[in-house]
Protein backbone atom coordinates (compact mmCIF):
# COMPACT_ATOMS: atom_id res chain seq x y z
CA UNK A 1 0.00 0.00 0.00
CA UNK A 2 2.89 2.34 0.82
CA UNK A 3 4.46 1.96 -2.60
CA UNK A 4 1.10 1.97 -4.36
CA UNK A 5 0.55 5.50 -3.08
CA UNK A 6 4.12 6.63 -3.73
CA UNK A 7 4.31 5.14 -7.23
CA UNK A 8 1.25 7.14 -8.29
CA UNK A 9 3.07 10.38 -7.51
CA UNK A 10 6.85 9.95 -7.84
CA UNK A 11 7.04 9.26 -11.63
CA UNK A 12 5.06 12.48 -12.19
CA UNK A 13 7.09 14.80 -9.94
CA UNK A 14 9.58 15.88 -12.60
CA UNK A 15 6.78 16.44 -15.10
CA UNK A 16 4.77 18.47 -12.57
CA UNK A 17 7.62 20.70 -11.43
CA UNK A 18 8.48 21.41 -15.08
CA UNK A 19 4.84 22.35 -15.66
CA UNK A 20 5.27 25.03 -12.99
CA UNK A 21 7.56 26.86 -15.43
CA UNK A 22 11.09 26.07 -14.23
CA UNK A 23 14.17 24.95 -16.19
CA UNK A 24 15.61 21.41 -15.93
CA UNK A 25 18.46 22.68 -13.71
CA UNK A 26 16.06 24.40 -11.28
CA UNK A 27 13.86 21.30 -11.30
CA UNK A 28 16.96 19.28 -10.40
CA UNK A 29 17.79 21.60 -7.50
CA UNK A 30 14.22 21.37 -6.19
CA UNK A 31 14.32 17.60 -6.53
CA UNK A 32 17.53 17.50 -4.50
CA UNK A 33 15.77 18.98 -1.47
CA UNK A 34 14.22 15.58 -0.75
CA UNK A 35 17.61 13.89 -0.79
CA UNK A 36 19.17 16.53 1.46
CA UNK A 37 16.48 15.97 4.08
CA UNK A 38 16.82 12.19 3.80
CA UNK A 39 20.57 12.52 4.27
CA UNK A 40 20.21 14.17 7.66
CA UNK A 41 17.24 12.14 8.87
CA UNK A 42 17.84 8.56 7.71
CA UNK A 43 20.47 7.51 10.25
CA UNK A 44 18.72 9.32 13.10
CA UNK A 45 15.30 7.79 12.37
CA UNK A 46 16.82 4.32 11.93
CA UNK A 47 18.63 4.58 15.26
CA UNK A 48 15.50 6.04 16.86
CA UNK A 49 13.59 2.94 15.78
CA UNK A 50 16.26 0.79 17.47
CA UNK A 51 15.64 2.64 20.74
CA UNK A 52 11.87 3.25 20.93
CA UNK A 53 10.68 0.24 18.93
CA UNK A 54 9.62 -0.27 15.33
CA UNK A 55 5.87 0.19 15.86
CA UNK A 56 5.97 3.67 17.37
CA UNK A 57 8.54 5.00 14.91
CA UNK A 58 6.70 3.44 11.94
CA UNK A 59 3.40 5.02 12.96
CA UNK A 60 4.93 8.50 13.35
CA UNK A 61 6.70 8.24 9.98
CA UNK A 62 3.53 7.17 8.15
CA UNK A 63 1.41 9.99 9.59
CA UNK A 64 3.93 12.75 8.86
CA UNK A 65 4.54 11.38 5.36
CA UNK A 66 0.78 11.61 4.79
CA UNK A 67 0.98 15.28 5.77
CA UNK A 68 3.66 15.83 3.13
CA UNK A 69 1.55 14.32 0.35
CA UNK A 70 -1.43 16.37 1.50
CA UNK A 71 0.67 19.53 1.08
CA UNK A 72 1.86 18.26 -2.30
CA UNK A 73 -1.78 18.19 -3.40
CA UNK A 74 -1.89 21.94 -2.77
CA UNK A 75 1.41 22.81 -4.52
CA UNK A 76 0.46 25.30 -7.20
CA UNK A 77 3.92 26.92 -7.31
CA UNK A 78 7.54 25.91 -6.80
CA UNK A 79 7.68 27.21 -3.20
CA UNK A 80 4.72 25.08 -2.09
CA UNK A 81 6.12 22.10 -4.00
CA UNK A 82 9.44 22.39 -2.15
CA UNK A 83 7.67 22.90 1.19
CA UNK A 84 5.59 19.76 0.63
CA UNK A 85 8.76 17.70 0.22
CA UNK A 86 10.00 18.62 3.72
CA UNK A 87 7.91 16.26 5.91
CA UNK A 88 8.26 13.48 3.33
CA UNK A 89 12.01 13.98 3.14
CA UNK A 90 12.40 13.86 6.93
CA UNK A 91 9.99 11.03 7.78
CA UNK A 92 9.54 8.83 4.69
CA UNK A 93 11.52 5.93 6.17
CA UNK A 94 8.67 3.45 6.41
CA UNK A 95 10.33 0.79 4.25
CA UNK A 96 13.64 1.10 6.11
CA UNK A 97 11.96 0.54 9.47
CA UNK A 98 10.05 -2.42 8.03
CA UNK A 99 13.29 -3.97 6.76
CA UNK A 100 14.89 -3.47 10.17
CA UNK A 101 11.91 -5.22 11.77
CA UNK A 102 12.25 -8.16 9.40
CA UNK A 103 15.97 -8.32 10.18
CA UNK A 104 15.08 -8.59 13.88
CA UNK A 105 12.74 -11.49 13.27
CA UNK A 106 14.83 -13.84 11.11
CA UNK A 107 18.26 -15.43 11.17
CA UNK A 108 21.11 -14.20 8.99
CA UNK A 109 20.82 -17.08 6.54
CA UNK A 110 17.08 -16.54 6.11
CA UNK A 111 17.40 -12.77 5.74
CA UNK A 112 18.14 -12.46 1.98
CA UNK A 113 15.14 -14.65 1.13
CA UNK A 114 12.82 -12.74 3.46
CA UNK A 115 14.07 -9.37 2.18
CA UNK A 116 13.47 -10.60 -1.35
CA UNK A 117 9.90 -11.53 -0.42
CA UNK A 118 9.47 -8.11 1.18
CA UNK A 119 10.68 -6.42 -2.00
CA UNK A 120 8.23 -8.59 -3.93
CA UNK A 121 5.35 -7.45 -1.74
CA UNK A 122 6.53 -3.85 -2.13
CA UNK A 123 6.72 -4.28 -5.90
CA UNK A 124 3.06 -5.23 -6.07
CA UNK A 125 2.24 -1.63 -5.16
CA UNK A 126 4.33 -0.42 -8.09
CA UNK A 127 2.26 -2.45 -10.52
CA UNK A 128 -0.97 -0.48 -10.18
CA UNK A 129 0.33 2.88 -8.91
CA UNK A 130 1.93 4.19 -12.13
CA UNK A 131 -1.12 3.18 -14.19
CA UNK A 132 -3.47 5.08 -11.88
CA UNK A 133 -1.12 8.07 -11.70
CA UNK A 134 -0.56 8.16 -15.46
CA UNK A 135 -4.31 8.02 -16.11
CA UNK A 136 -5.18 10.72 -13.56
CA UNK A 137 -2.43 13.13 -14.64
CA UNK A 138 -4.04 13.50 -18.08
CA UNK A 139 -7.20 14.81 -16.45
CA UNK A 140 -7.65 18.45 -15.48
CA UNK A 141 -5.91 18.87 -12.12
CA UNK A 142 -5.05 15.20 -12.16
CA UNK A 143 -1.71 15.55 -10.34
CA UNK A 144 -3.36 17.17 -7.34
CA UNK A 145 -6.02 14.44 -7.19
CA UNK A 146 -3.23 11.84 -7.32
CA UNK A 147 -1.42 13.47 -4.40
CA UNK A 148 -4.61 13.52 -2.28
CA UNK A 149 -5.22 9.82 -3.03
CA UNK A 150 -1.64 9.07 -1.95
CA UNK A 151 -2.26 10.92 1.32
CA UNK A 152 -5.40 8.85 1.91
CA UNK A 153 -3.49 5.62 1.34
CA UNK A 154 -0.92 6.62 3.96
CA UNK A 155 -3.65 7.44 6.47
CA UNK A 156 -5.19 4.02 5.86
CA UNK A 157 -1.77 2.45 6.39
CA UNK A 158 -1.41 4.28 9.71
CA UNK A 159 -4.77 2.88 10.80
CA UNK A 160 -3.64 -0.64 9.94
CA UNK A 161 -0.41 -0.27 11.91
CA UNK A 162 -2.40 0.94 14.92
CA UNK A 163 -5.26 -1.57 14.81
CA UNK A 164 -3.74 -4.84 13.63
CA UNK A 165 -2.24 -7.30 16.18
CA UNK A 166 1.41 -6.46 16.65
CA UNK A 167 4.43 -8.20 18.00
CA UNK A 168 7.99 -7.14 17.39
CA UNK A 169 11.48 -8.06 18.44
CA UNK A 170 13.71 -5.17 19.47
CA UNK A 171 17.32 -6.03 20.18
CA UNK A 172 18.31 -2.60 21.41
CA UNK A 173 15.74 -1.56 23.96
CA UNK A 174 16.26 -1.16 27.70
CA UNK A 175 15.70 -4.21 29.91
CA UNK A 176 12.51 -2.81 31.37
CA UNK A 177 10.83 -2.88 27.94
CA UNK A 178 10.47 0.91 27.71
CA UNK A 179 8.39 2.05 24.76
CA UNK A 180 6.74 5.19 23.50
CA UNK A 181 3.50 3.27 23.47
CA UNK A 182 2.42 2.39 26.98
CA UNK A 183 -0.17 -0.16 25.86
CA UNK A 184 2.10 -2.10 23.55
CA UNK A 185 5.42 -2.63 25.31
CA UNK A 186 8.17 -4.34 23.44
CA UNK A 187 9.90 -7.37 24.89
CA UNK A 188 13.07 -9.01 23.60
CA UNK A 189 12.54 -12.58 22.43
CA UNK A 190 15.11 -15.29 21.90
CA UNK A 191 16.10 -16.26 18.44
CA UNK A 192 18.67 -18.51 16.89
CA UNK A 193 21.94 -18.06 15.04
CA UNK A 194 23.44 -14.59 14.91
CA UNK A 195 20.43 -12.85 16.40
CA UNK A 196 20.77 -14.63 19.73
CA UNK A 197 24.39 -13.57 20.03
CA UNK A 198 23.50 -10.03 19.05
CA UNK A 199 20.78 -9.90 21.68
CA UNK A 200 23.19 -11.17 24.33
CA UNK A 201 25.76 -8.54 23.38
CA UNK A 202 23.14 -5.81 23.44
CA UNK A 203 21.79 -6.90 26.84
CA UNK A 204 25.26 -7.04 28.33
CA UNK A 205 26.01 -3.57 27.06
CA UNK A 206 22.76 -2.22 28.47
CA UNK A 207 23.41 -3.71 31.89
CA UNK A 208 26.58 -1.68 32.20
CA UNK A 209 24.76 1.64 32.13
CA UNK A 210 21.56 3.01 33.50
CA UNK A 211 18.44 3.55 31.40
CA UNK A 212 18.50 7.04 29.91
CA UNK A 213 16.17 9.27 27.90
CA UNK A 214 15.42 8.01 24.38
CA UNK A 215 17.26 10.83 22.63
CA UNK A 216 20.36 10.14 24.74
CA UNK A 217 20.08 6.46 23.80
CA UNK A 218 19.92 7.44 20.13
CA UNK A 219 23.08 9.54 20.35
CA UNK A 220 24.94 6.81 22.24
CA UNK A 221 23.95 4.23 19.64
CA UNK A 222 25.10 6.51 16.82
CA UNK A 223 28.43 6.99 18.56
CA UNK A 224 28.85 3.21 18.93
CA UNK A 225 28.25 2.75 15.20
CA UNK A 226 30.76 5.36 14.03
CA UNK A 227 33.88 3.17 13.99
CA UNK A 228 32.03 0.24 12.47
CA UNK A 229 30.65 2.32 9.61
CA UNK A 230 33.91 3.96 8.61
CA UNK A 231 36.24 0.99 9.11
CA UNK A 232 34.15 -1.90 7.77
CA UNK A 233 31.27 -0.66 5.65
CA UNK A 234 32.82 2.10 3.57
CA UNK A 235 33.14 0.02 0.39
CA UNK A 236 29.61 -1.40 0.70
CA UNK A 237 28.18 2.09 1.12
CA UNK A 238 30.24 3.44 -1.79
CA UNK A 239 28.84 0.70 -4.04
CA UNK A 240 25.35 1.54 -2.81
CA UNK A 241 25.90 5.22 -3.64
CA UNK A 242 27.23 4.69 -7.16
CA UNK A 243 24.67 2.08 -8.19
CA UNK A 244 21.89 4.04 -6.52
CA UNK A 245 22.73 7.22 -8.45
CA UNK A 246 23.02 5.21 -11.68
CA UNK A 247 19.52 3.77 -11.31
CA UNK A 248 18.07 7.10 -10.13
CA UNK A 249 19.44 8.82 -13.24
CA UNK A 250 17.66 6.20 -15.36
CA UNK A 251 14.34 6.86 -13.62
CA UNK A 252 14.80 10.62 -13.16
CA UNK A 253 13.51 11.63 -16.58
CA UNK A 254 11.95 8.36 -17.74
CA UNK A 255 8.46 9.77 -18.40
CA UNK A 256 9.81 13.00 -19.92
CA UNK A 257 12.48 11.22 -22.03
CA UNK A 258 10.04 8.77 -23.59
CA UNK A 259 7.74 11.65 -24.45
CA UNK A 260 10.58 13.60 -26.12
CA UNK A 261 12.35 10.66 -27.78
CA UNK A 262 9.41 8.52 -28.90
CA UNK A 263 6.35 10.77 -28.34
CA UNK A 264 4.96 8.34 -25.77
CA UNK A 265 2.19 9.78 -23.58
CA UNK A 266 2.48 9.63 -19.75
CA UNK A 267 -0.48 7.24 -19.60
CA UNK A 268 1.32 4.73 -21.83
CA UNK A 269 4.55 5.20 -19.88
CA UNK A 270 2.57 4.40 -16.74
CA UNK A 271 1.64 1.03 -18.25
CA UNK A 272 5.33 0.38 -19.01
CA UNK A 273 6.36 1.25 -15.46
CA UNK A 274 3.67 -1.06 -14.09
CA UNK A 275 4.84 -3.84 -16.40
CA UNK A 276 8.44 -3.55 -15.21
CA UNK A 277 7.25 -3.34 -11.60
CA UNK A 278 5.36 -6.59 -12.04
CA UNK A 279 8.55 -8.20 -13.36
CA UNK A 280 10.47 -6.75 -10.42
CA UNK A 281 7.94 -8.41 -8.14
CA UNK A 282 8.61 -11.75 -9.80
CA UNK A 283 12.36 -11.13 -9.49
CA UNK A 284 11.91 -11.05 -5.71
CA UNK A 285 10.97 -14.74 -5.84
CA UNK A 286 14.18 -15.48 -7.75
CA UNK A 287 16.49 -14.08 -5.06
CA UNK A 288 16.49 -17.28 -2.99
CA UNK A 289 17.32 -19.68 -5.85
CA UNK A 290 19.97 -17.31 -7.22
CA UNK A 291 21.68 -17.04 -3.82
CA UNK A 292 21.66 -20.81 -3.48
CA UNK A 293 23.22 -21.07 -6.94
CA UNK A 294 25.97 -18.65 -5.79
CA UNK A 295 26.31 -20.50 -2.45
CA UNK A 296 24.94 -17.46 -0.58
CA UNK A 297 27.72 -15.20 -1.86
CA UNK A 298 25.79 -11.91 -1.92
CA UNK A 299 28.84 -9.97 -3.06
CA UNK A 300 29.22 -11.92 -6.32
CA UNK A 301 25.48 -11.72 -7.00
CA UNK A 302 25.69 -7.95 -6.51
CA UNK A 303 28.70 -7.72 -8.84
CA UNK A 304 27.05 -9.67 -11.65
CA UNK A 305 23.73 -7.84 -11.31
CA UNK A 306 25.62 -4.52 -11.46
CA UNK A 307 27.35 -5.58 -14.69
CA UNK A 308 23.98 -6.43 -16.20
CA UNK A 309 22.53 -3.11 -15.03
CA UNK A 310 25.42 -1.18 -16.61
CA UNK A 311 25.02 -2.92 -19.97
CA UNK A 312 21.25 -2.35 -20.00
CA UNK A 313 21.68 1.35 -19.24
CA UNK A 314 23.98 1.61 -22.26
CA UNK A 315 21.37 -0.14 -24.43
CA UNK A 316 18.56 2.13 -23.18
CA UNK A 317 20.64 5.27 -23.74
CA UNK A 318 21.70 4.46 -27.31
CA UNK A 319 18.66 2.72 -28.81
CA UNK A 320 16.39 4.32 -31.37
CA UNK A 321 13.74 1.63 -31.03
CA UNK A 322 10.89 1.55 -28.53
CA UNK A 323 11.09 -2.23 -28.60
CA UNK A 324 14.66 -2.06 -27.24
CA UNK A 325 13.47 0.34 -24.53
CA UNK A 326 10.93 -2.27 -23.43
CA UNK A 327 13.60 -4.99 -23.60
CA UNK A 328 16.13 -3.06 -21.50
CA UNK A 329 13.46 -2.00 -19.00
CA UNK A 330 12.36 -5.63 -18.67
CA UNK A 331 15.82 -6.89 -17.70
CA UNK A 332 16.57 -3.82 -15.58
CA UNK A 333 13.61 -4.68 -13.37
CA UNK A 334 15.33 -8.01 -12.57
CA UNK A 335 18.89 -6.74 -12.12
CA UNK A 336 17.97 -3.78 -9.91
CA UNK A 337 15.66 -5.83 -7.67
CA UNK A 338 18.31 -8.48 -7.07
CA UNK A 339 21.04 -5.89 -6.56
CA UNK A 340 18.96 -3.92 -4.07
CA UNK A 341 18.31 -7.04 -1.99
CA UNK A 342 21.98 -8.07 -2.00
CA UNK A 343 23.32 -4.67 -0.97
CA UNK A 344 20.92 -4.57 1.99
CA UNK A 345 21.94 -8.08 3.02
CA UNK A 346 25.63 -7.15 2.79
CA UNK A 347 25.08 -4.14 5.05
CA UNK A 348 23.34 -6.23 7.68
CA UNK A 349 25.86 -9.10 7.42
CA UNK A 350 28.85 -6.83 7.95
CA UNK A 351 27.19 -4.35 10.30
CA UNK A 352 25.60 -6.89 12.63
CA UNK A 353 22.01 -7.50 13.70
CA UNK A 354 22.18 -5.70 17.04
CA UNK A 355 21.78 -2.30 15.38
CA UNK A 356 19.90 -3.20 12.22
CA UNK A 357 17.83 -0.03 12.28
CA UNK A 358 20.94 2.12 12.54
CA UNK A 359 22.79 0.24 9.78
CA UNK A 360 19.80 0.46 7.43
CA UNK A 361 19.38 4.12 8.43
CA UNK A 362 22.99 4.87 7.46
CA UNK A 363 22.38 3.04 4.20
CA UNK A 364 19.38 5.26 3.58
CA UNK A 365 21.56 8.29 4.30
CA UNK A 366 23.91 7.10 1.58
CA UNK A 367 20.91 6.70 -0.74
CA UNK A 368 19.86 10.21 0.28
CA UNK A 369 23.21 11.53 -0.95
CA UNK A 370 22.32 9.88 -4.25
CA UNK A 371 18.94 11.58 -4.21
CA UNK A 372 20.75 14.90 -3.83
CA UNK A 373 23.20 14.24 -6.63
CA UNK A 374 20.88 12.48 -9.10
CA UNK A 375 18.42 15.35 -9.74
CA UNK A 376 21.29 17.85 -10.08
CA UNK A 377 23.23 15.62 -12.47
CA UNK A 378 20.04 14.76 -14.34
CA UNK A 379 19.12 18.43 -14.78
CA UNK A 380 22.52 19.25 -16.24
CA UNK A 381 22.59 16.12 -18.44
CA UNK A 382 19.09 16.83 -19.77
CA UNK A 383 20.32 20.20 -21.04
CA UNK A 384 22.58 18.21 -23.36
CA UNK A 385 20.27 15.36 -24.38
CA UNK A 386 17.28 13.37 -23.13
CA UNK A 387 19.66 10.38 -23.19
CA UNK A 388 22.16 12.20 -20.96
CA UNK A 389 20.97 10.99 -17.52
CA UNK A 390 20.97 7.23 -18.28
CA UNK A 391 24.30 7.55 -20.14
CA UNK A 392 25.85 9.15 -17.07
CA UNK A 393 24.25 6.40 -14.96
CA UNK A 394 25.98 3.76 -17.07
CA UNK A 395 29.33 5.47 -16.47
CA UNK A 396 28.79 5.53 -12.70
CA UNK A 397 27.74 1.86 -12.72
CA UNK A 398 30.99 1.04 -14.52
CA UNK A 399 32.97 2.81 -11.78
CA UNK A 400 31.09 0.80 -9.15
CA UNK A 401 31.91 -2.44 -11.00
CA UNK A 402 35.61 -1.55 -11.09
CA UNK A 403 35.61 -0.83 -7.36
CA UNK A 404 33.86 -4.13 -6.62
CA UNK A 405 36.33 -6.01 -8.82
CA UNK A 406 39.44 -4.42 -7.26
CA UNK A 407 38.18 -4.62 -3.68
CA UNK A 408 36.76 -8.11 -3.34
CA UNK A 409 36.10 -8.92 0.32
CA UNK A 410 37.76 -11.89 2.04
CA UNK A 411 34.41 -13.56 2.76
CA UNK A 412 31.71 -15.35 0.82
CA UNK A 413 28.29 -15.06 2.37
CA UNK A 414 29.10 -14.64 6.05
CA UNK A 415 29.80 -11.09 7.11
CA UNK A 416 30.97 -12.23 10.56
CA UNK A 417 34.27 -13.40 9.06
CA UNK A 418 35.02 -9.91 7.89
CA UNK A 419 34.21 -8.45 11.28
CA UNK A 420 36.68 -10.87 12.89
CA UNK A 421 39.43 -9.79 10.51
CA UNK A 422 38.74 -6.11 11.13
Amino acid sequence: MDLFGVSMVVPLLNLHVRSLGVSPVVAGIVGSSYGILQLFSSTFVGCWSDVVGRRSSLLVCILLSALGYLLLGMSTNVFLFTLARVPVGVFKHTLSISRALLSDLVTEKERPLVLGQFNTASGVGFILGPVVGGYLTELDGGFYVTAFICCSVFLLNAGLVWLLPWRETSLNIPDNGWSLDGKHTTEPIKSEGTLQGAATTSTARRSERTVQAPWVEVMLALKDMKNLIFSVLWDVFLMRLLMGVAVMLYYSNFVLALEERFEVRPKTTGYLISYTSALGTLAGFAVGPILRLYKHNSYMVLLHSSVLTCLLLVVYSTTCSMAMVVFSSTLLSFSTTIGRTCITDLQLSVGGAQASGTVIGVGQSVTAVGRILAPLLSGVAQEISPCGPPSLGAALALVAILIMTLNRPPFSGDGSERLKQE
